[in-house]
């Protein structure tokens, strides 16, 4: 069901999902697929995270693999784009500054969305310029178990209105807030990773073409990846 009414005219509605992807896998697409369907999304732009400021405590593989896998992830679905803005900018990638960045090209009659999970959504406060990320376009917060968005203390700070049905709210701005809760996948990238280090098989973990991608690049054998 469309949680945001349906497009106005020839409205044309665009999901921002951003992340790291190391490595893209089932439970991001499925994610991924059910947001475009809830909300009757013109396409999803997967965004992949150059330099994550907030998980510069690991190394993460190279941006080109990362590339690699979520094209490969991606190519037989004509509703799912993949996006180097993150990549093409210098530094750590900001969400502020790529979100901004799509709302400057906006044409008439289309409209954003930010996806992002429940998890993501309760530290923001920790995000650069956080309160700008609400004016700018609505957002997605999609179920992550052991996350309870309804508790994230930014939902008061930051105003937002509470409307019916209760998984809608507004913020002074105009634009909507969603929670979304999604089919419940228990995959990982950090559990991927480890079972790619204990040499057990990736089958139904990721797609056939990221697991074929992994083993032919030797990718995630060792803890430690040049950048």
């Amino acid at each position: 069901m469309d949680r945001s009414g349906p497009p106005k005219g020839n409205e044309r509605r665009t999901g921002l999902f951003g992340g790291t992807f190391d490595p893209i896998h089932l439970g991001h697409l499925r994610c991924a697929q059910e947001v475009k369907e809830a909300f009757d999304l013109s396409q999803v732009i997967f965004i992949l995270a150059a330099t994550p400021p907030h998980k510069l405590d690991r190394p993460i593989i190279s941006t080109r693999h990362r590339w690699n896998m979520v094209k490969e992830a991606i190519a037989d679905n004509p509703c799912f784009t993949l996006s180097d803005v993150e990549i093409r900018r210098e530094g750590a990638s900001y969400s502020i500054e790529t979100i901004s960045s799509y709302h400057r090209d906006l044409k008439e009659g289309e409209k954003l969305f930010f996806i992002l999970g429940a998890d993501a959504f309760c530290e923001i406060e920790t995000w650069k310029d956080y309160p700008q990320l609400f004016t700018v376009c609505d957002f997605i917060v999609i179920s992550r178990p052991n996350f309870d968005p309804l508790q994230a203390p930014v939902l008061q700070s930051e105003g937002f209105t509470k409307e019916d049905p209760g998984d809608r709210f507004l913020h002074p701005s105009g634009h909507f807030l969603y929670l979304l809760r999604v089919t419940p996948i228990g995959i990982s990238s950090t559990g991927i990773r480890r079972v790619v280090r204990e040499g057990r098989s990736l089958s139904y973990l990721v797609p056939k073409e990221v697991e074929k991608y992994i083993a032919r690049e030797g990718l995630y054998r060792e803890v430690k990846h040049s950048l």
